[in-house]
Order: structure tokens, then C-alpha cells, then sequence
């Protein structure tokens, strides 16, 4: 179960509908934290385009959150939801910087001649035994220690765009980070 989740779109007369006795209630589509699962939420106060909310459990703590509505699929977001993913899943990665860098610093193989750090955006193999080496030598520490010590610029677009392609479905027979 997600904890938080970023906003993705603010709809704030809700989905339009073809029922006009349906009394509308603010709306927003978010992405999980943790699992990157999207979900479209009820509201009781206005959002930013960004904004960490409280989804979890605990009802007490939901501040701006009335309730979870659905799951949604990627392509049941809105135009705005899908052009500001790309920039919110980097605000996610940065934010869990630790956990990339040791998927980074863990992965391995899947097949024999298939690892999984290929599996990111813009890795061969040149970038993936670069990192490999790197890794034997010092375990990476941070992201801007990744971006010095290999030729991968810019890790948090990196993971973003893998986990953009997880949920648009352009990539899923191998599934990474995307629950």
C-alpha cells in the first residue's frame, strides 16, 4: 500500500460527465512514492501540480485526500497528467535517491549475456561495464557520485523514463520498479 503520492493533474469540478445532476468533487490523478502505482483521488482542498499527499491507512492523517476513488491505467490519465509524469517521477527519484543508487550498486545479470542495468535508457554495454567497474572499485555513494565516476549524466532522467515506460507499457517484459 502507497503512503504518499505525488500530483499529477488537479481537476477541481472533477471528471467531466454527461450527468448534470452528478454533483462534481475536486479531483487528482497521483503517482505512488514507493510502487509508482497511479491512482485517482477525491479532494477536500485545492492541490499543486507536484504536491506530496498523505494516501495511507490512517483516514486522520489524509489532510487534503478524502478518499482513494481508483487505480488507474496510464493511458486513463489526463493529457496535462501524462506531460507532467516525466518531470514529477525525477522529484520521485531524487527524493529516493538511496534506493536507485543501490539498485545501481546491486544489480546484476539476467540471462547470460543480459544484465539488468541494460535494461535503463541510453545502456549498452559499453555504459553497463563502465558502471560494473566502477562499482568493484567503490560502491556509488550518491547520484552526482555516479555521474563523476561514469559516462551516465543525468541518473534521475535515467530512472524516470524507465519507470515512465513501465506504466505506458512500452517495456513490460522486464519489469523493474513499477509494482
Amino acid at each position: 500500500m502507497e503512503e504518499s503520492a505525488f500530483v499529477l493533474d488537479y481537476l477541481p469540478e472533477g471528471r467531466p460527465s454527461t450527468s448534470f445532476r452528478r454533483m462534481m468533487e475536486p479531483i487528482a490523478y497521483v503517482i505512488g512514492r514507493d510502487e509508482f502505482k497511479l491512482f485517482e483521488v477525491s479532494l477536500r482542498s485545492t492541490v499543486e501540480i507536484g504536491e506530496k499527499l498523505y494516501i495511507g491507512k490512517e483516514k486522520s492523517k489524509r489532510k487534503k485526500v478524502n478518499r482513494i476513488l481508483r487505480r488507474v491505467r496510464y493511458d486513463e490519465l489526463t493529457g496535462s497528467a501524462k506531460d507532467e509524469l516525466p518531470h514529477v517521477l525525477e522529484q520521485i527519484v531524487k527524493e529516493r535517491e538511496s534506493f536507485f543508487i543501490n539498485f545501481i550498486n546491486r544489480a546484476g545479470p539476467i540471462t547470460t549475456r543480459f544484465h539488468s542495468l541494460e535494461l535503463l535508457p541510453g545502456f549498452g554495454k559499453k555504459m553497463m561495464w563502465s558502471v560494473i567497474e566502477e562499482r568493484e572499485r567503490k560502491p556509488f555513494e550518491s547520484f552526482e557520485d555516479l555521474a563523476q565516476r561514469s559516462d551516465l549524466k543525468n541518473p534521475e532522467k535515467v530512472f524516470a523514463k524507465r519507470i515512465e515506460d513501465e506504466l505506458s507499457g512500452k517495456e513490460n517484459k522486464y519489469i523493474l520498479f513499477v509494482k
